[in-house]
């Protein structure tokens, strides 16, 4: 897998933020190198987020985002603000983009309270310095954000150690010029702590264990390609010398007689859950590639703990089934046709179901009993934890498509039992 293909959901997403006109799409194409944005004297010329992978050491693969002015005005205007409220959503690094000439506005101070509300590590970008009239000005700007970010030591100092909520530094950078695009790609660069090594099944096998991976070939599935958490179970499994076999629920049965030893492990599709767990002798340790990536992005201990909402529904109560991306719903889909299905066979209730894909995740959950969400292989692992702590502010459950499965198959506790040490 090349670097520009790396999965969106394991890059560090790093957002441009600002009024219109102060010039972020001119400096996004400075850094990427790239006419990517559209750039104009126009205010407000970008109307919706625009976003480019790329690479940027030492960091690594990156996925940069120019967002629509904060500013915008009118029914269109509020809509781009909207968006770009979603973006941060998702933001690994801030990038709070200024025109150096006219210095800081109200709306880069709201901006900032975001930054500092969702924990967002950010710096600042003063553009346009080949044209900068002043220094007075930009001197006013550095000393209100000193002054800000000291308002409160105690709270600067914890945000030190969480990594977040801290300014990185203030740079004059020229999309015309070139002036500091190098020194904001370096300042980027530096300013998220190293990641903890995280695996989705590497740690749970050693080097030359047999583990056996069954992923259903049916009409949900894609043409000629296997589903991203399958992609990267096998990678993960590979770098750590063991031994992945790939099989359908068909042919599974088959594959355990042909084996020489038994499996390490056996990680099978959500939806083939029932079947396999049939299959699978108890003595083999079986879980699903959606609770790896549960516990891979976070969430693994609230899931556990939102499912046993499954056993309080009542007739009537709402049920929100939510993915993180959008693809062409099929015949038998899991989340529109599967779910729903064993969830009124495992509650016998009539509960209302309701859909959400993409960004399209709801602001207001008290009106659901329970949320069902995917494993979030296409959301970076920031919003995912943003939706499903989100879920529990507002003391909603929230439990994946995994989690719920086995539940309602009856098969949670062993599924579960490979990866336990997560929920201590």
């Amino acid at each position: 897998m090349g670097m520009n293909d790396t999965p969106a959901g394991e890059r560090v997403h790093i957002g441009f933020f600002g009024r219109r006109n102060a010039g972020k799409s001119s400096l996004l194409n400075a850094v990427t190198g790239q006419e990517l944005s559209v750039v104009s004297e126009v205010r407000g010329t970008t109307t919706d987020p625009v976003y480019k992978a790329m690479e940027l050491l030492p960091l690594g693969p990156v996925m940069l985002i120019d967002t629509p002015g904060f500013d915008d005005e009118g029914t269109l205007g509020e809509q781009r603000v909207k968006k770009t409220k979603q973006v941060l959503e998702k933001t690994d690094i801030a990038v709070l983009v200024v025109d150096a000439a006219e210095g800081m506005s109200a709306c880069d101070e709201e901006l900032v309270s975001l930054f500092r509300e969702r924990e967002i590590p950010y710096m600042i970008a003063l553009t346009k310095s080949d044209i900068r009239d002043s220094e007075n000005d930009t001197m006013k700007l550095i000393n209100s954000f000193i002054a800000q970010e000291e308002e409160d030591p105690a709270e600067r100092q914890n945000a030190k150690t969480q990594g977040g909520n801290e300014i990185a530094g203030v740079i004059y950078v020229s999309a015309a010029t070139g002036e500091g695009i190098r020194g904001l790609k370096e300042k980027l660069a530096a300013i998220l702590p190293d990641r903890e090594e995280r695996h989705l099944a590497a740690d749970l096998v050693k080097p030359m264990d047999i583990v056996v991976l069954v992923v259903p070939i049916d009409s949900a599935a894609p043409k000629g390609r296997l589903i991203l958490p399958q992609q990267q179970t096998i990678r993960d499994l590979l770098e750590a010398g063991a031994v992945p076999v790939a099989v359908r629920e068909t042919e599974l049965k088959g594959a355990l007689l042909k084996l020489s030893e038994k499996p390490a492990l056996v990680v099978t599709d959500s939806q083939a859950f029932e079947e396999v767990a049939a299959t699978v002798p108890e003595d083999i340790p079986l879980t699903s590639f959606s609770i790896l990536m549960a516990r891979y992005k976070g969430f693994l201990k609230i899931a556990a703990e939102g499912v046993r909402a499954l056993d309080t529904l009542k007739d009537g109560d709402r049920v929100l089934i939510a993915e993180g991306c959008t693809h062409h719903r099929q015949c038998d889909d899991i989340g529109t046709v599967k779910i729903p299905r064993f969830l009124k066979k495992y509650t016998g209730k009539d509960v209302v179901i309701e859909t959400a894909s993409g960004t399209g995740f709801p602001e207001d959950l008290t009106p659901y009993a329970l949320v069902i969400h995917c494993g979030g292989c296409m959301l970076n692992e920031r919003e995912v934890l943003r939706r499903m702590r989100f879920a529990k502010r507002q003391g909603v459950p929230v439990t994946n498509y995994g989690i719920a499965i086995a539940q309602m198959k009856g098969i949670l506790a062993r599924s579960i039992a490979p990866v336990a040490e997560t929920l201590l």
